[in-house]
């Protein structure tokens, strides 16, 4: 006799339900089949009751659908739109696979004495710190030295070109978000979602929607992993202008898109700036979890000391990501200390 075998009795559902599992040939557990050839019947305790849950359910009534039936139609449900969907997605995302197989192009095709200078001197530029430069010169050159400059590149390619978009994407998000309380409260459950979903939950739709060779696979997945730090910190920045600052420009009779750009976001920029330096990192993070779905970079190289239990091709590919994720911190870092300065 099943657990729950009174729920459907008391509701007058057993001519519904027919047989209960047990009769309809479900899995007969150890201690059921030992009580049998013993002839006693085994007794559960309050503290053996099993959860009222489907599958629980199922085993007193066969006709209740078991857990393995939802997630079956959830499969065949996608499965059935996946086409109509790829029509619709598939030429909008086409821009994002042209945009990394150029970047990846262009930083494998530079030769390392015009890339690793041509880094050294945006470092500086956006710095100012011969330190800094000096960083990036043994970091890049050490990377070369055993040989992983290549994957290196790759994955610098990613990360600016995903960056660059979350960036494009997520502060007019953040700023129509600071400018309209509707939007914002529309806004947070996506933003929560997208943020506490893990990594690898990103891959699994994008799998059936797209082929394992399109660069737009990983590209969407990274972006809609990362850009949720860029689009919070700016609508937080915007909002936490000064009030009396906001009525000065309202007095001196500026318009809504004059104290947008003149001063909202040159006052929350250092907000921005937080919010961009966060997005790089996860960028980085995802960039790796992404090689499973053929990213290429330094994700790669971790992914093949763990298949292969190359330990020492994992600890140095590590490294290398370790020091690319203190590069580009550093420099986002000390772009925003150089605008919190020429603020105060």
């Amino acid at each position: 006799m099943a657990t729950y075998d009174f729920i459907f009795d008391n509701l007058g559902l057993r001519g519904w339900c027919g047989d209960s599992g047990d009769a309809a040939g479900g899995m007969t557990s150890m201690a059921q089949l030992l009580a049998q050839t013993s002839g006693k019947e085994v007794e559960k305790s309050m503290w053996e009751t099993p959860f009222p849950s489907m599958d629980a359910l199922h085993e007193a009534c066969p006709a209740f659908p078991q857990s393995r039936e939802l997630t079956s139609g959830l499969e065949e449900g996608f499965l059935s739109i996946k086409d109509v969907l790829k029509i619709v997605v598939d030429p909008l995302t086409q821009p994002l696979s042209w945009a990394l197989n150029n970047a990846l192009w262009l930083m494998q095709a530079t030769p390392w004495f015009i890339m690793i200078p041509l880094l050294m001197l945006v470092a500086y530029a956006v710095s100012r710190s011969a330190k800094l430069v000096g960083l990036i010169v043994l970091c890049f050159g050490f990377l070369a030295f055993v040989d992983y400059y290549d994957y290196t590149m790759q994955t610098l390619a990613i990360i600016f070109v995903c960056a660059f978009i979350c960036v494009l994407f997520g502060v007019p998000i953040g700023i129509a978000m600071a400018r309209n309380d509707r939007v914002q409260r529309s806004m947070i459950p996506i933003l929560d979602m997208l943020q506490t979903l893990p990594p690898f939950v990103y891959l699994i739709p994008l799998i059936f929607l797209f082929s394992v060779t399109e660069p737009k696979l990983y590209g969407i997945a990274i972006i809609l992993y990362a850009i949720v730090p860029v689009v919070r910190l700016t609508d937080l920045g915007i909002r936490l202008v000064d009030k009396d600052v906001i009525e000065a420009a309202d007095a001196f009779g500026m318009t809504q898109r004059q104290k947008l750009f003149n001063v909202q976001i040159p006052l929350a920029l250092p907000n921005i700036m937080a919010g961009v330096n966060q997005t790089i990192m996860m960028s980085l993070a995802m960039v790796v979890i992404a090689s499973l779905v053929s990213a290429p970079g330094l994700g790669v190289l971790v992914l093949r000391g763990i298949r292969s239990l190359e330990l020492g091709v994992g600890l140095l590919s590590g490294l290398g990501i370790v020091l690319l994720a203190i590069i580009l911190d550093r420099v986002t870092k000390a772009a925003l200390a150089r605008i919190n300065t020429s603020q105060s």
